[in-house]
């Protein structure tokens, strides 16, 4: 059985013919590396596995838009399902903040985060984040004093000599390449994307800015 440190290790890329896909995105994609059930598949198994962790406890769940509102919205409905199932509900809120740092397919070190100035009733509670930039974020979270932090985070790079901390709940490892689709963008393109996909080098000048 899965543990909620381990991941997946997604390597495969798999033809587009075998999927439907916008359209208007022909010429886009190299492949489709997650499918969009086998995304809703593993989210169901994390939500278990944070049920099992803090079903005793106040939860806030803070959501960082944009690319992580998919992601969330279906986390949050398969932990309310299981809750509505179970012996114990959890009391939970949802808060939404905002973090920009890619130029293009490029990380920058400008980093803004809007809707976190006034995080003060997040004290004594329990914290899942959602989302791709932590660090930055959680030494912001922390400030507030809640009982305890945990990370859910739908995607993990395998990149060399990180020093990235690895978030408590992951859902995917995948190899250090730029995804888009299931809400993850490049500049505001491919959020309609139901499948989780390698963005093409013309897809890339396509879109640039």
């Amino acid at each position: 059985m899965q543990t909620s440190s381990e991941s997946i290790f997604f390597n495969e890329c798999y033809s587009l013919d075998l999927f439907n896909y916008p359209t208007h995105y022909s010429g886009d994609l190299d492949c489709v590396i997650i499918p969009h059930g086998v995304i809703m598949d593993r989210t169901e198994r994390l939500a278990r596995n944070i049920m099992d962790d803090l079903g005793d406890h106040d939860i806030v769940v803070l959501c960082v838009l944009k690319g992580g509102y998919q992601f969330c919205a279906d986390l949050v409905e398969r932990i309310k399902a299981l809750s509505r199932n179970s012996n114990h509900t959890i009391p939970m809120r949802v808060h939404f903040i905002r973090l920009r740092s890619y130029l293009n397919d490029q990380s920058t070190e400008d980093l803004h985060i809007l809707g976190a100035e006034d995080l003060s009733f997040l004290a004594g509670k329990g914290i899942v984040g959602t989302g791709k930039t932590m660090e930055t974020l959680l030494q912001h979270v922390k400030a507030f004093k809640p009982k305890m932090i945990k990370v859910a985070g739908l995607l993990v790079k395998r990149v060399q000599h990180s020093l990235a901390s690895v978030p408590d709940y992951v859902g995917f490892e995948i190899p250090n390449r730029f995804v888009v689709g299931y809400a993850l963008d490049y500049n505001e393109y491919f959020r309609d994307l139901n499948h989780i996909c390698i963005i093409s080098e013309s897809g890339k000048k396509k879109y640039k800015v």
